[in-house]
């Protein structure tokens, strides 16, 4: 439904309903009294004529007003709704040798980026955040949909292209679970924020290793809590097409379920990791050594096959990090099921 149609058949309680950022839109023309029983074209009508004559308005203006309000607005959240793809242009590694690589990622497509610590994984990230033109000590371009973006659409505030989540997530805000997401919701311009809000709680549970309260503190969540609520606020609320992730295996998360929960949302997602099940379960592989792009992996059928076996050793760990986690011994008979 477009705006146009959304103002002359949805009620004033509908489309603040919807989009509670039209609230500030009313209070800051007077029109706090408006019918919310009513359509805004027709509850405009009822409005004392003085009341828009201050703002030099007809009836017809307001309405005009209100659309251009609207469309600014949420221009945030449509901005790149139609990334497609996503290509990376190979530059040069640490010791100036070209990386000669031309990779295209689709939306819904997941790619990991392996290799050892200090190869320079989180520099390809950061390649990819800042949309790169050439302009970074890696010499690598990015494009989306095939065509390079200039300063202004690279760096402008309207739109957020990349979200990334870091290694290291600190709340600064004291507000509850429940507020942060209806602050998150409605800065994010956000359609039945409500709906969302208990989306996103409800998926962060599940994906934290330890649940937790609406009423609970964003200061006092865990490192894994904090993380569960950005990926589910990030699948559900995030206008942003491009996810970057650090090193999820370390957050204390369903790492598998986050990564197909925002692989299902149409985004393109590229996860830094030493996880070999989450290496595995993305499309492909980026390796970096030596500070460059070494070598693209396609994951193969065979590979993923082994993922059964690697999975079972990974949940006889988990349940021994468990046991131990919980005051309890580990015997031998313990150390044999992981051989």
């Amino acid at each position: 439904m477009g705006f146009e149609e959304l103002v002359d058949t949805k009620t004033v309680g509908e489309i603040i309903g919807l989009y509670p950022i039209a609230h500030d839109f009313f209070v800051n023309y007077n029109l706090n009294d408006l019918p919310l029983d009513r359509t805004f074209s027709a509850a405009v009508t009822t409005m004392p004529g003085e009341s828009l004559e201050e703002f030099g308005l007809t009836p017809s203006g307001m309405r005009e007003q209100l659309l251009t309000f609207l469309e600014t607005m949420m221009g945030a959240e449509t901005s790149f709704g139609e990334v497609r793809a996503l290509t990376i242009r190979g530059g040069k590694n640490k010791a100036g040798v070209s990386e000669e690589v031309e990779l295209t990622i689709r939306a819904g497509q997941t790619v990991s980026i392996v290799g050892p610590t200090g190869s320079g994984k989180s520099r390809l990230l950061g390649d990819i955040e800042c949309i790169a033109q050439g302009d970074t000590p890696t010499g690598r371009q990015i494009l989306i949909n095939g065509q390079a973006l200039d300063d202004e659409a690279r760096f402008e505030m309207d739109g957020v292209l990349v979200a990334q989540l870091s290694q290291n997530m600190n709340f600064v805000m004291d507000l509850t679970v429940a507020e942060f997401l209806e602050l998150h919701a409605k800065s994010r311009f956000c359609a039945k924020p409500d709906e969302v809000c208990a989306q996103c709680f409800t998926t962060a549970n599940e994906l934290a290793g330890e649940t937790f309260l609406e009423q609970t503190k964003v200061t006092q969540l865990s490192g894994g809590q904090s993380r569960a609520l950005m990926i589910a606020d990030t699948a559900y609320m995030s206008a942003s097409p491009i996810v970057l992730i650090d090193e999820i295996e370390n957050a204390g998360v369903d790492r598998k379920r986050a990564i197909r929960l925002l692989a299902r949302r149409e985004k393109i997602v590229l996860i830094s990791t030493h996880d070999p099940i989450l290496a595995l379960n993305a499309d492909m592989r980026i390796v970096i050594k030596n500070g460059g792009i070494h070598k693209i992996i396609e994951t193969s059928p065979e590979e993923k096959e082994s993922l059964a076996s690697i999975e079972v050793m990974d949940n006889t760990l988990q349940a021994v990090r468990n046991r131990l986690r919980m005051g309890e011994r580990i015997v031998s008979c313990d150390m044999e099921t992981l051989k």
